[in-house]
């Protein structure tokens, strides 16, 4: 009974994101829910950093890794929102998606750790990690959806795949340190997205670009 209830509750969803992949909602509304969505995304990382930082040994961070060595550096990007308004607006939706999709994997294992961070916030920031994973996950069907409307350049993922592993460390400091260091990544790339978006419902809403 509870296996067909699942399959009927998977077919709803199916349903739902049929219908709103054909519905005639404007684009300037869907950038809309997108920017919310990220917008919350960027602010939830940055919550759970200083959640972080409350308890952080200073040796951690002479120990942190340096950006350049998020799993997603690769991928070129603009670094402000000058740059930014210099990009098409399908290759900024194609580089909001790929981050997004980038990051499935690391706020799973982000999600794994957080069950064994040695922080006595240990339950508040595992909640929020999984409120992240949820948020990502929206965000992320929402922009699927969007990028069916804007063609095919939009549509294209770039591959930025995670070889970090699941184990982020046997002791304390490498734990703190290293789930530290993937939050922080994800932060920086959160606010990549968030600004992306932005500059995306500007132009849809035809805005200057002083105001954006």
């Amino acid at each position: 009974m509870a296996h067909r209830g699942t399959k009927g509750s998977k077919l709803f969803m199916t349903l739902l994101y049929m219908v709103a992949s054909c519905s005639a909602v404007p684009i300037n509304d869907l950038l809309d829910r997108a920017s919310q969505r990220s917008d919350k995304l960027h602010s939830l990382s940055t919550m759970l950093t200083q959640e972080l930082d409350s308890h952080f040994p200073p040796i951690g961070r002479v120990l942190m890794p340096r950006p350049s060595m998020c799993h997603t550096s690769s991928l070129q990007t603009p670094n402000d929102k000058e740059q930014a308004l210099q990009v098409s607006e399908s290759d900024l939706l194609s580089l909001a998606r790929s981050l997004l999709q980038a990051w499935v994997d690391p706020l799973e294992v982000l999600s794994t750790n957080a069950n064994t961070l040695p922080h006595p916030a240990q339950n508040s920031i595992f909640n929020k990690i999984q409120e992240l994973q949820e948020h990502s996950k929206n965000l992320e069907d929402g922009l699927d959806i969007l990028s069916g409307k804007m063609g095919p350049a939009a549509q294209t993922i770039s591959s930025l795949p995670y070889s970090g592993g699941n184990d982020i460390g046997q002791d304390k400091i490498s734990k703190l340190t290293n789930f530290h260091f993937l939050l922080s990544c994800f932060r920086r790339d959160s606010h990549k997205i968030d600004s992306f978006l932005k500059v995306l419902r500007c132009r849809a809403a035809k805005l200057q670009p002083e105001m954006c």
